[in-house]
């Protein structure tokens, strides 16, 4: 069976005969969609098979910047049935920001340091690959610290011609030593206080795959295999790693999929 499911919805309710499955959360790029299925539910997302808490029929996915127009939740019904639920995902327009005339060393890594940052990277992606049963994300986000919003998710820079990475966070920029929080309860798995890219760097797992990090720190306060509550002190702002400033870099993730802080908080708010 084939089900189309409007976009937009903040709200959704996927019936079935023989049982239901609640979305909550933006079907857009960057969005982060919690859901409940009944007792014996299977659920997959994209071919993915995710994890359902046996208890409440938790679960959890997220959609990245440059997802396609439609996405595919498969349910296993308790029955055995399947269904192959067709999400229509909203597009969305980013910022775009060309910057001519600059040294090439600040473009391009230089060769020397390209085996560090390969390293540092498969860090952060064993951090992001965590798939843990807790679902400390279940209670919403904060904003990890106070000051101006300097940057944000899917903003992209054209740098003497070559197209850089998107910007995948919400920059919060402050003096250097203003406190950062953790945005939601969790576990410290990654607490480094000199990565190339990201200077001190904290990653706290939330559970099914959710990841928060926060980057550019002037100290990290926590250690990894710490328990933090959500507006525990974990570090304070700085301008470490490649940055032009002071200001905190705060990521969410799904596993490998980097999503909207923004709207994670905006959810919050409903």
């Amino acid at each position: 069976m084939r089900v189309v499911v409007a976009a937009l919805a903040w709200f959704l309710l996927i019936a079935a005969p023989a049982a239901a499955v609640e979305l909550k959360g933006p079907l857009t790029q960057g969005g982060l969609i919690t859901g409940i299925a009944p007792p014996g539910t299977a659920v997959a997302f994209e071919g993915r098979v995710l994890r359902v808490d046996p208890q409440t029929g938790t679960f959890v996915f997220g959609i990245g910047r440059d997802h396609g127009a439609e996405a595919t939740l498969t349910v296993t019904h308790p029955d055995g049935r399947v269904e192959n639920k067709i999400l229509a995902i909203a597009s969305r327009q980013w910022q775009i920001e060309r910057i001519d005339g600059l040294p090439p060393k600040t473009v391009t890594p230089p060769a020397e340091v390209l085996a560090r940052i390969r390293r540092e990277g498969a860090l952060i992606n064993a951090a992001r690959a965590r798939d843990t049963a807790e679902m400390a994300f279940s209670g919403g986000f904060i904003l990890p610290a106070k000051g101006r919003l300097s940057g944000f998710y899917g903003s992209q820079r054209i740098l003497n011609g070559k197209p850089r990475r998107p910007h995948l966070g919400l920059d919060v920029a402050g003096p250097v030593g203003t406190p950062v929080h953790a945005a939601a309860p969790g576990e410290v798995v990654l607490a480094e206080g000199d990565l190339f890219y990201t200077g001190g760097t904290v990653t706290i797992d939330h559970g099914h795959g959710v990841t928060t990090i926060y980057s550019h720190l002037n100290s990290v306060d926590v250690e990894v295999g710490a328990r933090v509550a959500q507006g525990d002190p974990i570090g304070t702002i700085g301008a470490t790693g490649r940055a032009t400033g002071p200001h905190l870099d705060w990521r969410i993730n799904w596993f490998n999929v980097r999503l909207d802080p923004q709207l994670v908080l905006e959810l919050n708010a409903q």
